[in-house]
């Protein structure tokens, strides 16, 4: 199963390499990672999907607890967080089909980034399955290149929910 894990770090050097490396070292694979700075200038939120049983995830999540400069771990549930990315889409764009691709990213709510004599970079913000079928939809237009930032995600503050446990160390 795949879970989607929020861990506030101090923003300290080694911080993400300590983390990382608990997955690694345990084999289990990382298939997404973003990090970046949170309200607190002090702490940053390193967001990451893994692909492991809730049990092992449980062992992870003691264990990074255990960390130096790990401050608090949560598990972002589905539905009960938003969860966002960001994609860049570099398109094969002769002129002839511009307005067929542009209709396509307006349907998507994509916008054009940048504009080339025969390509178009496309940025795009949504939850990572709307990035999944506009990849899909572009596809066979001649994707040239394709990055993209790693799932972000906050619980929701909107639904009412009972409070899950958060293991706080600081």
């Amino acid at each position: 199963m795949i879970h989607t894990v929020s861990v506030l770090v101090e923003n300290k050097p080694g911080a993400l390499a300590r983390v990382s490396n608990l997955f690694a070292r345990r084999g289990f694979n990382i298939e997404s990672l973003a990090v970046g700075p949170t309200e607190r200038p002090a702490v940053s939120r390193i967001t990451l999907r893994v692909d492991c049983s809730s049990q092992t995830l449980e062992q992870i999540e003691k264990q990074m607890h255990k960390l130096v400069n790990v401050l608090r771990v949560t598990t972002l549930e589905a539905g009960e967080a938003v969860e966002r990315e960001l994609a860049l889409v570099k398109v094969s764009a002769p002129p002839a089909r511009r307005a067929e691709l542009m209709a396509l990213a307006e349907v998507f709510d994509a916008r054009v980034a940048d504009l080339g004599p025969d390509s178009m970079i496309f940025e795009m913000v949504g939850p990572p399955e709307e990035l999944e079928a506009f990849e899909e939809v572009i596809r066979p237009h001649g994707l040239k290149e394709l990055a993209r930032t790693g799932r972000i995600g906050l619980g929701r503050a909107s639904a009412a929910r009972t409070p899950r446990p958060q293991h706080v160390l600081r």
